[in-house]
């Protein structure tokens, strides 16, 4: 049994990818400008993992009260605060940022208010967490990205060519650098899970980047003496029907959670859902490009003609 609407997707797009690239530069060049502007004037919006803040566990007798207490948390004195579940349903976690010179009196300045409000609540020990281990927690995250790029760079290369390696970092490092942009221009909280988003981002990119060039690698091997960019319009169209059921079923998954996940779910998903769009978009125009430019290496087996891809059959 087959999805109807599938049935009507052509098999093979006719579509010239090529000669479209030259627009799609122009497209990721002005993102990655308002981007870097973004970054320059507002920066990212950091949680409290990265600025530091206070945490609190709660213990209630029944199950934990989580919308009541984040909609209290903020007239308590807890600003950009969170409150998530903790292990028993019974348990949740209470994180916000500080504004006084002594967060420790804060902190318990915090849980006495909140103790008013919620009488059957049991508020363990507040911890503070300082800039110190902050940036400690950044720089974590730094090069957790950095590696994940770096080892992405050697398996494509040694999977592939050189070429589609560059092709594949640089793909991805504009995947990365959008992504931020949009967390920078719309301002949503950037934390440790932003990070986790992010690296989602990466190894899904990362995925569509194999796809598109095994495609394009089997067609090379087919097609000896065609140009290559016909070989990658032909590749592309060959793909694009695999690419939007592909994508379309990722972004069903996380609609759910996008819609009804309220705000602690939000910053993890609209990251992860752009992440698909952004990254689907630099496999066609970033990756690909670059490989255009570069050039492949072509051995002497026997070729196969090419119609061009805008040619019907």
């Amino acid at each position: 049994m087959h999805w109807p609407l599938i049935r009507f997707m052509p098999r093979e797009f006719h579509i010239d990818f090529v000669r479209l690239a030259p627009f799609a530069a122009i497209l990721s060049a002005l993102l990655l400008l308002g981007s870097g502007v973004s970054f320059f004037t507002q920066g990212l919006n950091l949680g409290i993992d990265f600025r530091g803040g206070a945490l609190i566990e709660i213990k209630s007798k029944g199950p934990a009260p989580l919308a009541a207490l984040r909609a209290a948390l903020p007239a308590a004195g807890g600003h950009d605060g969170q409150v998530q579940a903790f292990g028993s349903p019974q348990s949740a976690m209470l994180r916000f940022r500080t504004e006084g010179t002594d967060a420790i009196k804060d902190v318990e300045a915090v849980k006495a208010k909140l103790a008013v409000k919620f009488p059957d609540i049991e508020f363990k020990p507040g911890e503070v967490v300082g800039p110190k281990v902050s940036g400690e927690l950044a720089w974590s995250g730094a090069k957790a990205l950095g590696a994940a790029l770096f080892l992405m760079l050697i398996y494509i290369w040694f999977r592939f060519q050189l070429q589609f390696g560059l092709g594949a970092v640089v793909a991805v490092f504009h995947d990365v650098l959008l992504t931020m942009g949009l967390l920078s221009i719309t301002q949503i909280e950037f934390s440790m899970t932003s990070i986790a988003a992010l690296l989602t981002v990466i190894g899904y990119s990362m995925n569509e980047k194999v796809i598109t060039f095994d495609r394009l690698r089997e067609n090379l091997r087919k097609y000896k003496t065609t140009p290559l960019r016909d070989v990658i319009n032909k590749s592309e169209n060959e793909r694009l029907s695999r690419t939007l059921i592909t994508g379309t079923t990722a972004i069903l998954a996380l609609a759910g959670a996008f819609f009804l996940g309220g705000p602690v779910l939000f910053p993890l998903v609209s990251t992860m859902v752009f992440g698909i769009f952004i990254g689907t978009y630099s496999s066609v125009y970033v990756a690909l490009p670059i490989i255009l430019l570069w050039g492949v290496k072509r051995n002497d087996e026997a070729a196969v003609a090419l119609k061009p891809a805008n040619s019907r059959p």
